[in-house]
C-alpha cells in the first residue's frame, strides 16, 4: 500500500455477495463509517439505494492501538461471510498474519433467506466487478510524541464483555445481541471485546461468574465491573445500565 496507516486506527470493510469490497480507515476513531461504506458501493455499482441490508453480515472491523513504550493489542473481527476475505483484510489494513474472530452476533438478519430476497433488487451485489475501493483518505503519520505525553494521549483500555446465554432462550439472545452491537459500535471510542458463553455448555463458567439467570452481561473491564441481569428493552436504558461515573 502506498500511503501509511498510523499505529492506531479502526477499520472497517464492507463486501458485497459477489466479492466486492469498500473500506475505510479512521485513524481518529471518531466516525462511524458503515452508512458511509454503504453509499460508496451505491455510487460506484449504479444502485437504486444504499444496500444497508448487508449490514452487519458483510463486514469486518479491526481495532489496533499503541501503548507506551511499544506494545501494541489487535482486535479483528469479521462475520462469517468475511472471514473467506482475511489475507485481503490483512493486506489492505497493513496487518502481518493477523488471525480474524468470527462474530456470529445479528443471525436472524444474515439469514440466508433473507439476503437471498434482496438479489432482484440489487443483482449487481452479487456480480463480481473486482473493486477495492478506499473511503476517505488516510491520514500522514505525526513525528513520535515524547514518552511522557505519548502516555497522557494514550487512548483509554478497551472494554471487556461477557454475555451468558441460554442455549433455548435464542429470542432473548438474539435481541441482546443486537442491542449490544448497536450500543457499543456508537457510543464507545475505543474497542471492545463480547464473549458470548451458553451456561449449559459451560456451567463451570457460570457458577464461577455467580450467573443466577440469563441473558446476563458483565462489563469485566474497565472497573468498576457492571451487571446487566435480564431482558434489555431499549439502547437508552442499556447505556445507562453501562454507564460509568
Amino acid at each position: 500500500m502506498e500511503d501509511a496507516i498510523a499505529p492506531s486506527f479502526k477499520g472497517i470493510a464492507l463486501f458485497t455477495p459477489g466479492g466486492d469490497c469498500v473500506y475505510c480507515v479512521d485513524e481518529q476513531k471518531r466516525t462511524h463509517w458503515h452508512l458511509d461504506l454503504c453509499a460508496a458501493l451505491q455510487t460506484h455499482l449504479g444502485l437504486t439505494e444504499p444496500p444497508y441490508f448487508l449490514l452487519p453480515c458483510f463486514t469486518a472491523t479491526v481495532d489496533r492501538w499503541v501503548k507506551p513504550p511499544s506494545q501494541t493489542t489487535i482486535v479483528a473481527e469479521a462475520y462469517p461471510r468475511a472471514l473467506r476475505f482475511q489475507p485481503l483484510l490483512n493486506a489492505l489494513f497493513g496487518l502481518d498474519h493477523v488471525q480474524w474472530q468470527p462474530n456470529y452476533g445479528s443471525t436472524e438478519e444474515c439469514s440466508v433467506e433473507l439476503i437471498e430476497s434482496y438479489r432482484p433488487t440489487f443483482p449487481q451485489l452479487w456480480e463480481g466487478h473486482d473493486l477495492i475501493i478506499c473511503v476517505g483518505k488516510h491520514v500522514t503519520p505525526v513525528e513520535p510524541l515524547p514518552s511522557t505525553e505519548r502516555f497522557l494521549n494514550a487512548p483509554p483500555p478497551p472494554h471487556r464483555f461477557k454475555l451468558f446465554v441460554s442455549g433455548v432462550d435464542t429470542a432473548d439472545t438474539e435481541h441482546m445481541l443486537r442491542l449490544l452491537h448497536t450500543t457499543l459500535e456508537s457510543s464507545l471510542p475505543n474497542a471492545y471485546t463480547l464473549q458470548v458463553i451458553d451456561v449449559a455448555s459451560h456451567p463451570a463458567e457460570a457458577e464461577a461468574a455467580q450467573i443466577t439467570a440469563t441473558p446476563t452481561l458483565i462489563q469485566v473491564s474497565p472497573e468498576p465491573v457492571r451487571r446487566v441481569v435480564g431482558k434489555v428493552l431499549n439502547q437508552a436504558q442499556m447505556m445507562q445500565l453501562l454507564a460509568t461515573k
